[in-house]
């Protein structure tokens, strides 16, 4: 691409201007002047470090790839102190403590995709939305969060009792996390949609919603049955239950 837009001292390709300036500042407040004079700022300044940053994993490979082409057959103990001594890896520390600040609400506490592919791919960049997601029953069932004992093993084919631990695991999860407005999720025994709301029908027959109608964010199947629910509390999916 050739035909670029002179944004200062920047060569911008005209795709990428016109939706920075038509689509993504739009509502937030910044101008587009400063925008593109303060992206032209942080340019100027990062693309000197990143060019030495960049220059340092050039040599450190060459100089890994060295050490292999000596030694086909390293030892690993002698492996990892020559990566040490490269500065490769680093000497363990004690333990502390990271904090951030100033982090948007969107990252800091809203489930989200994590989108590392170009967003004019649809395919890619769905996929990778939906890898966000994942069921409850299925991260409960696999992993050690359900303990083994009183014959619920983790077998090859599907083992009944560890099933029935994984859904009595997964009901006190969401009762403390989505919980209803009255009962359990353990008395639900279909969810359906109403006016965009979920609710819960109850082994009485009654209904009942979520203390919090604002957590349900989604669903699929259809709304008077859905076969999954999304939740942002807890943050993936959990299956129907069965009446």
């Amino acid at each position: 691409m050739t035909n670029y837009k002179q944004v200062g001292n920047l060569k911008v390709a005209p795709v990428l201007y016109q939706f920075i300036n038509e689509e993504a500042l739009p509502g937030s407040g910044l101008s587009t002047e400063n925008f593109w004079s303060d992206f032209e700022a942080l340019v100027t300044e990062l693309t000197p470090v990143n060019k030495r940053l960049l220059e340092k994993r050039d040599q450190l490979q060459a100089q890994i790839n060295a050490w292999h082409q000596e030694n086909p057959d390293g030892d690993f103990s002698e492996y990892k102190s020559f990566l040490t001594r490269i500065g490769y890896l680093e000497d363990k520390t004690e333990d502390f403590l990271i904090s951030t600040e100033g982090v948007d609400s969107e990252i800091a506490y809203q489930a989200g995709p994590q989108l590392v592919v170009p967003v004019n791919n649809a395919r890619y960049a769905i996929n990778a939305a939906n890898a966000r997601w994942g069921s409850l029953y299925d991260a409960l069932y696999g992993t050690d969060a359900i303990s083994e004992e009183n014959g619920a093993s983790r077998t090859n084919s599907y083992n009944p009792i560890r099933g029935e631990k994984v859904i009595a695991f997964a009901k006190n999860f969401l009762d403390a996390v989505v919980p209803l407005v009255q009962s359990s999720h353990a008395e639900v025994v279909q969810y359906s949609l109403e006016n965009g709301k979920l609710v819960a029908q109850l082994n009485d027959g009654s209904l009942t919603e979520l203390q919090e109608e604002e957590k349900f964010v989604g669903y699929q199947g259809e709304e008077e049955s859905p076969d999954a629910l999304a939740e942002a509390s807890a943050r993936c999916q959990h299956g129907r239950p069965s009446s």
